[in-house]
């Protein structure tokens, strides 16, 4: 059963780098105001980058060239769950199009993947009145018996209630209503809440979809087994639903529900990160990484999360190609795999480039959607922050240049970690991104040709400036000026 150090990692990571308070999102004048100052003294070196980075955002925003992309992607292959035939047949799609346009170096790198099945899925009430409600099995979930779970229900509000009322809970389906506050603050009971169940001796868990209230969507996503408790089955229910139980268990009304599930795991499966670079003209072996992961949930097409980051990361240094723009050092586009359900991609890349880890200047990941107002978030030295805040500013045109505390991401945080990388993202706007986020609406409808082009000319930008520095971005306290 799938259970990864880095899910934790990951989940720290959004609670405390990206979903900063509500005022940050809105990009509050206050939080702004030391990197403002800083961009009040732009540096002369600046200058040499104006007309590359006026070059880039000019074609970037020239056309819908990426949107198209974007539409091929999720209407051809649709959901991209790893193991997939869909997913499969996406990586060589992405390898044949990549080379098309002229990428170099461009390979599929092998990974091993988890392949988790979603298969028929029911919920039922059975009494007082009988009637279905939809549901989405978690990711990792084990199945029920083929007559599924029959048992009454018990609806808790937080992890402490469950405990306070433990006695109760035995034999019974446990039913989360937790409203959403921040992804990284409610995901917990998704992560966490069939072990929690299990461990007073619930039979199954039902867990309010971890996102705003919008139109009885449902959200699935990963979960993990405590391994010292039972596993049982674990699927989402609707906000609206979770809130409809929450109030018949408060007029003291028994319930009954009945869950199917044929969830279960296949044999790992043979996958591949995506990777194709412009080779750098002084230092190749250098290397500026901007990274998204292909994969996505079996629901919806992935259209935020995240093939609109493997667009925008992959434009990025195609519009570098197309304008003869090429870095002193390497700018290499990684497309992961396996982010959603095991991070393979990610551990899989640390390992097999442990060696040249050293050499990676900056790692750059889009994955919280492109909606605006973007920023990036920036981790690493004050010098190398001040650095990028300096180059952001070259972003003003397109209202793209705001630098905030906390990059890095997922798919890019094993290397990070393993060599203290400097790390960026760049961030959409989070209300918009969750309210659709790991659901069957999370479809390209929702996004606008004019936002996948200036998350691409942002990304372009920043990434072609960082490889092409004098000096490499510094690592440690100090100035980092180049």
């Amino acid at each position: 059963m799938f259970e990864c150090a880095f899910v934790r990692v990951w989940f720290a990571w959004l609670a405390s780098c990206v979903l900063l308070p509500a005022t940050l999102l809105a990009g509050s004048g206050q939080a702004d105001a030391p990197a403002a100052a800083r961009a009040a003294a732009k540096p002369a070196w600046l200058d040499a980058y104006r007309a590359p980075a006026a070059r880039l955002i000019e074609a970037a925003t020239a056309d819908d060239a990426a949107w198209q992309r974007l539409a091929e992607l999720t209407d051809t292959f649709g959901s991209r769950l790893s193991g997939s035939k869909a997913y499969e047949l996406a990586i060589a799609w992405a390898v044949d199009r990549m080379r098309a346009d002229g990428l170099e170096h461009v390979r599929a790198e092998p990974v091993k993947v988890p392949h988790w099945v979603r298969g028929h899925e029911s919920l039922e009430i059975l009494d007082p009145v009988e009637r279905p409600l939809p549901l989405l099995g978690l990711g990792g979930s084990v199945a029920t018996s083929a007559e599924g779970v029959i048992a009454e229900m018990m609806v808790v509000s937080s992890f402490d209630e469950l405990d306070a009322r433990a006695a109760e809970a035995r034999g019974r389906i446990v039913v989360y209503d937790v409203p959403f506050t921040t992804y990284g603050e409610t995901v917990r009971y998704r992560g966490a809440g069939a072990s929690r169940a299990a461990r007073h001796g619930a039979v199954a868990a039902l867990v309010r979809s971890v996102g705003p209230v919008g139109l009885r969507t449902l959200h699935t996503g990963a979960m993990r087994y405590d391994p010292a408790f039972p596993s049982i089955p674990v699927a989402a229910i609707t906000a609206e639903d979770a809130g409809m139980l929450h109030r018949v268990a408060k007029r003291g009304k028994p319930v009954r529900l009945r869950l199917t599930m044929a969830s279960h795991f296949a044999d790992e499966a043979d996958s591949a990160n995506v990777i194709g670079e412009i080779r750098g003209r002084e230092h190749p072996d250098e290397v500026m990484v901007v990274a998204c992961h292909l994969d996505s949930w079996d629901v919806g097409t992935g259209a935020s999360d995240d093939a609109v980051g493997c667009i925008g990361v992959w434009e990025a240094v195609r519009l570098m190609k197309q304008l003869d723009l090429r870095p002193r050092r390497t700018v290499r586009v990684v497309l992961y795999a396996n982010e959603e359900n095991g991070l393979r991609g990610g551990t899989t890349y640390r390992d097999a480039h442990r060696e040249e880890l050293a050499k990676h200047v900056a790692m750059l990941e889009m994955d919280l959607g492109a909606f605006p107002p973007v920023h990036f978030g920036f981790s690493g030295s004050d010098g190398a922050r001040a650095t990028v805040e300096a180059i952001a500013s070259l972003l003003e045109p397109i209202d793209a240049h705001r630098v905030r505390p906390g990059g890095g991401g997922a798919d890019i945080g094993p290397s990070v970690q393993a060599a203290g990388i400097p790390a960026l993202s760049l961030t959409g706007d989070a209300e918009q991104y969750f309210m659709i986020h790991h659901t069957p609406a999370d479809t390209i409808d929702r996004i606008q040709p004019r936002d996948v082009a200036r998350a691409a000319a942002a990304i372009a930008v920043m990434a072609y400036v960082i490889a092409d520095l004098p000096e490499r971005l510094d690592r440690a306290a100090g100035t980092g000026a180049p």
